[in-house]
């Protein structure tokens, strides 16, 4: 993209929104920063063409910690319009995706944190982009407060932000603050704002001239369960591995507290300290996290499945499979089950 080289701050009228697309230095998913940029130009350029003499919607800005960011060693090559210096309001702050190793990009970004808070005082809102969320826990402004990111990378948040709350949708608003899930589910956040800030009308119109999957809210039928094992509590990580080698029998917690060494009650305390889950949740989440496996690549009928991952209750399994994963087992086989299984 071409750089802009006005120095000057940007001036725009009560109605058109700044929008500042912030490029971090180091790693980071281009597309999320990109596409933003592409969807909010959209906008512009419908309004533009429904009614010349109307100002435009937003202001849009790439805005980074320096001139120039190189990306893909040296593939890419990213020239901000302006830097967070020269910027003293704007209205909205989009945080893409970063990638790599998340705490040294952290730690690379430290310079925009007190810029993104001084902008959220002034009345900016924030909206961080998958892993873009990492960033903005550092700013200190989620603490207390529930965030989504990438299900892929929620051992890695919990371990640096455990004052933050991670949730499953697709799209997370608090007090100014929005985050998405991961990937190109950044998207159907984007379209959350162009709703916001113009109209349903506008936001339905983008979906359909980029294709997006409009009113996604919920990123649990794309998530794999693994486990949380980022933690030092030894007794627990065998806990979890014996349950991971039986999923499918009958674990009495009773008894797996008594193999621990501990009552039950210390064990289950430990146990959910260590991952965030109790030791039912996670036995519950190792069952249909086999149970999604077998949906996506065999033809074993649903009850098949149910009793090969330890259920005997019809109505229980269905239950708890939806629960966790936002769609029934028969629903989950038809959007994700292999092409020929």
């Amino acid at each position: 993209m071409k750089k802009n080289n006005s120095k000057k701050n940007v001036q725009h009228t009560s109605t058109t929104k700044h929008i500042s697309i912030f490029i971090p230095a180091g790693d980071f998913i281009l597309s999320s920063a990109i596409g933003s940029y592409k969807i909010f130009s959209e906008v512009n350029r419908t309004l533009q063409k429904q009614n010349p003499a109307k100002s435009m919607a937003f202001k849009i800005q790439l805005v980074g910690l320096s001139e120039e960011t190189n990306l893909y060693d040296g593939a890419f090559n990213i020239r901000p319009h302006t830097t967070i210096d020269k910027v003293e309001k704007t209205d909205l702050i989009i945080l893409p995706a970063i990638n790599g190793d998340i705490p040294a990009e952290v730690k690379r970004n430290a310079a925009v944190y007190p810029w993104i808070v001084q902008q959220y005082k002034q009345g900016a809102e924030i909206a961080s982009l998958c892993t873009g969320a990492f960033l903005l826990a550092s700013t200190g402004l989620l603490k207390g407060k529930k965030t989504a990111t990438h299900w892929i990378a929620y051992d890695a948040f919990r371990t640096m932000f455990p004052d933050v709350e991670l949730v499953k949708t697709i799209i997370h608003e608090e007090k100014g603050i929005y985050s998405s899930g991961g990937a190109y589910s950044f998207l159907n956040l984007i379209l959350h704002l162009v709703e916001k800030y113009v109209n349903r009308e506008m936001a339905i119109l983008c979906s359909k001239i980029f294709e997006i999957e409009i009113n996604r809210f919920n990123q649990s039928s794309f998530s794999i369960f693994s486990g949380f094992k980022m933690h030092e509590d030894e007794t627990v990580i065998h806990a979890q591995e014996f349950i991971e080698k039986n999923y499918a029998e009958k674990i009495n917690i009773e008894e797996l507290a008594t193999r621990s060494l501990l009552s039950r009650r210390n064990f289950e305390r430990r146990f959910r300290k260590a991952t965030n889950y109790s030791p039912a949740e996670y036995i519950q989440y190792l069952k249909i996290e086999a149970a999604r496996r077998q949906l996506e690549s065999s033809r074993y009928h649903i009850n098949e499945v149910m009793y090969a991952v330890g259920y005997n209750d019809n109505k229980a399994f269905r239950t708890t499979f939806k629960k966790i994963t936002g769609l029934s087992p028969l629903e989950y086989r038809n959007r994700f089950q292999a092409y020929g299984a």
